[in-house]
């Protein structure tokens, strides 16, 4: 079993918290660093024994994509075969700490269901929540509530693919192999979990929530809608939508649209022109 996670400077303290509850497991840990300069050895504290490995960021920002990919390869070659049991990926965003029942959950439903995307509930904390402890976590329990929460140990098939988050989810090698990773032409924030989740759907993939596999979500500051990242989602967006023929991320259009920043293109979005803006298909 490896455990990947995506990691930046800005992040480093998240990823610390993350890591002091992997670092005493039986599993390989996979930390794939997103800024521009490779990491030194103090950025990300807690990471001995893990393998660091470096995707810096592309044209239109980070490649969470990319990364994901690559953390996936250098887990095949740090791989640690477990006997009778599948090869399992776990992903955890940066911010996730994982619940102390998370990793043997995911292992039971991947030897259940090794044809299937794994995914756990994951619980959003509050500024200051403590961490440290396996009993903080539990005390914490909260999941979000827009996502199934199966009951502990149980199974649950979902046909909601766009539920599907890159928080927390898991997948044999076999299963990462025949969806072939995430599509690289994303870049920047948004889009590119969806489009895999779509893609597990086409291929028959079946999406699975696993009660009891829970992650935990330290607080940081954000916004809400993310006007930080408009741009990303609308590129995205598009991208997505050439291929699926509908727009992801409609929730945070539709705020943008409400603030003025975004506005409808045909069946698309495109960013507001100013009012006092000429319409470039008018005649001068």
């Amino acid at each position: 079993m490896s455990v990947i996670t995506l990691a930046s400077e800005a992040r480093a303290e998240h990823v610390r918290r993350q890591q002091e509850h992997l670092r005493s497991l039986p599993v390989d840990r996979v930390i794939v660093w997103l800024d521009a300069e490779p990491p030194r050895a103090d950025d990300v504290p807690a990471t001995a024994g893990a393998r660091l490995v470096h995707v810096p960021p592309g044209e239109h920002g980070l490649r969470l994509a990319a990364g994901r990919n690559a953390g996936a390869r250098a887990a095949a070659d740090a791989s640690r075969a477990e006997a009778g049991a599948p090869e399992l990926l776990v992903f955890l965003d940066a911010d996730c700490i994982p619940g102390p029942d998370l990793l043997a959950r995911y292992r039971a439903a991947a030897t259940a269901r090794p044809d299937a995307l794994l995914a756990g509930p994951v619980t959003y904390l509050p500024p200051g929540a403590p961490v440290e402890t396996p009993d903080d976590l539990r005390r914490a329990t909260a999941p979000h509530p827009a996502r199934p929460v199966p009951a502990d140990g149980e199974l649950l098939d979902g046909d909601r693919y766009e539920l599907f988050w890159s928080l927390s989810f898991a997948a044999t090698r076999e299963t990462w192999d025949r969806l072939g990773g995430f599509d690289e032409g994303y870049e920047g924030y948004g889009g590119e979990d969806t489009d895999f989740a779509f893609r597990a759907r086409e291929a028959g993939v079946p999406l699975v929530w696993v009660g009891g596999a829970h992650a935990y979500h330290q607080h940081h500051p954000t916004t809400n809608p993310p006007v930080q990242h408009l741009d990303d989602i609308l590129r995205n967006g598009r991208r997505f939508a050439e291929r699926w023929g509908e727009w992801p991320m409609r929730g945070w259009l539709t705020a943008f649209a409400e603030l003025g920043l975004v506005e409808e293109d045909g069946d698309g979005y495109r960013r507001a022109r100013p009012a006092s803006a000429p319409d470039p298909a008018s005649p001068i």
